[in-house]
């Protein structure tokens, strides 16, 4: 496979405004390993590779373990995952395929059972967010193995 286009070369705007929100669902305050699982899932459900190699090297950094990474396609049939992240997964597989599933008044409890209500706008701004870069990514070809993840400081 080839890239299509360099999105960021084309218009770097493109890449400041998705940054823009970024930076917003980083600076939420929810989890940084359950967001991460929000990004990896919806990212499994669209089908964006190199948002998959992404989120899986950033899990791993944040230290998700590599079990609850491989079942994270069957999360439902997997004891590993708390109730604020099944809710959160339920919502992301939801809201990634809004077209055939809504947003019932029983997920909506469910996910409120864990998160207030500025949680919940945030959770929804974080699956809106993965679901554009991964569009953005499909669309222009943006390939998996090319991902270098920021060094840390003092690294």
């Amino acid at each position: 496979m080839e890239p299509r286009m360099n999105y960021a070369q084309v218009d770097p705007d493109v890449r400041n405004a998705m940054m823009h929100l970024e930076r917003y669902v980083r600076q939420s305050g929810l989890d940084p390993k359950m967001l991460e699982l929000v990004k990896i899932r919806a990212s499994q459900i669209n089908g964006c590779a190199f948002c998959i190699d992404m989120h899986t090297i950033d899990a791993r950094a944040a230290g998700e373990t590599e079990q609850r990474l491989y079942l994270l396609n069957a999360w439902r049939e997997s004891p590993f995952y708390s109730d604020a992240e099944r809710a959160a997964l339920e919502l992301t597989e939801t809201l990634t395929q809004i077209s055939t599933h809504h947003v019932s008044d029983e997920l909506f409890a469910r996910v409120r059972e864990h998160f207030s209500e500025k949680q919940y706008i945030q959770l929804v701004m974080a699956i809106n967010t993965i679901n554009s870069w991964n569009r953005l990514s499909i669309a222009t070809g943006t390939l998996p193995g090319t991902y270098q993840p920021p060094q840390k400081k003092g690294d």
